[in-house]
């Protein structure tokens, strides 16, 4: 397990270079995110351990940061005061580019995987914005009338995005539909619907709504979407049959689960970093078969689906708020990072339990 200190600075989202299998991107607040500034680490996987290559230090707190598809050297920040900034870390010190339409913190930033040209943000101000890199403005707005935490494209559709938020709604847009009154809505699943009571089996367990922090889609089954928040529980959605409920509901964090990823690699592996400081690496059980639900699904009731807890990483001393899977190589390295001011690389084959 590699390890590097952010000092003075609380983590809040880490990235791998979609590019090089050796950096990785650090979005980070001083002061918790609460009040101060921010910085966005460049750091590089070398074989003395983890080196910082070059920082850039903002005027407001860093909550999210997503690499550009299109460029190796670009890279873009969510920050506190309502801005998103690209900057080319070939640079030094400021930004190529700056957007300051929302009204309240920006809190994901997520590029465009398919189309490669656009990106999106999202706001407490309960908008999501589509943008080009070279446009002074927005080129589409997106009402979700809640505080939205988490917003991506589809990486299988470049018109296709989602979002999550205060609500406890997943709501998907399609852009290729007229805007009309819907603005290009198509979804809106409630996260908190208990699953649909099947014959023979106790009806599942219905919760109060409650916020979503963050959600991903599948990168191998693309109507699949994973959500979680503050009900600690992370659930599967397939959006193909919206009504239904969730597929998988998988319980076992203790606070509220603050990112989720899919597995780049194998299509039933999710990760998942938590406020019980705690990383967990979980199957939503569609590559096991049925029938294999163990002893921990008879004891917890909220259960449901073959889904189960892989193993866990625990070396976090604070919040684990952010964490990202390498795309190339051994299928299992990951990155995490905390508010202990700590960004660790460990592979999750190491914690998976038999």
């Amino acid at each position: 397990m590699l390890e590097f200190r952010t000092q003075g600075y609380n983590g809040y989202s880490v990235k791998y270079s979609p590019f090089f299998d050796s950096r990785i991107a650090v979005a980070s607040s001083a002061n918790f995110g609460l009040v101060g500034n921010g910085r966005l680490y460049i750091l590089g996987l070398t074989a003395n351990g983890i080196v910082a290559e070059k920082w850039f230090d903002t005027q407001d707190s860093l909550f999210d940061t997503a690499w550009s598809e299109s460029h190796e050297n670009q890279i873009l920040t969510a920050s506190g005061d309502g801005s998103i900034k690209l900057f080319d870390i070939s640079l030094n010190q400021f930004p190529i580019q700056s957007w300051t339409e929302h009204a309240r913190e920006v809190f994901s930033v997520h590029w465009n995987l398919v189309a490669k040209d656009t990106f999106l943000s999202s706001s407490w101000d309960g908008t999501i914005k589509i943008w080009n890199p070279t446009r002074a403005e927005s080129l589409v707005t997106l009402p979700t009338h809640s505080c939205t935490y988490s917003a991506q494209f589809s990486p299988h559709n470049p018109s296709l995005l989602s979002a999550v938020s205060s609500d406890s709604h997943l709501r998907v847009f399609d852009l290729r539909t007229p805007a009309s009154a819907s603005n290009h809505l198509t979804l809106s699943v409630p996260i908190h619907t208990p699953p649909k009571a099947r014959m023979g089996v106790a009806p599942p367990v219905g919760i109060p709504p409650s916020e979503a922090l963050t959600h991903d889609w599948n990168k191998y089954r693309d109507s699949v979407v994973a959500t979680a928040g503050v009900d600690r529980c992370v659930r599967t959605f397939d959006i193909r049959a919206p009504g239904a409920g969730p597929v998988a509901v998988l319980p076992g964090h203790e606070y509220a689960v603050r990112k989720v990823s899919w597995s780049p690699h194998l299509s039933d592996i999710l990760l998942s970093a938590s406020y019980d400081m705690t990383c967990r690496v979980w199957t939503d059980g569609s590559a096991m078969g049925v029938g294999q639900q163990g002893a921990q699904g008879q004891q917890d009731p909220m259960v449901f689906g073959n889904g189960r807890e892989l193993g866990r990483m625990g070396r976090h001393t604070e919040f684990a708020t952010g964490v990202d899977w390498c795309l190339f190589g051994a299928e299992g390295w990951c990155a995490s990072v905390g508010w202990d001011e700590r960004v660790l690389v460990w592979d999750v084959r190491a914690i998976m339990g038999p």
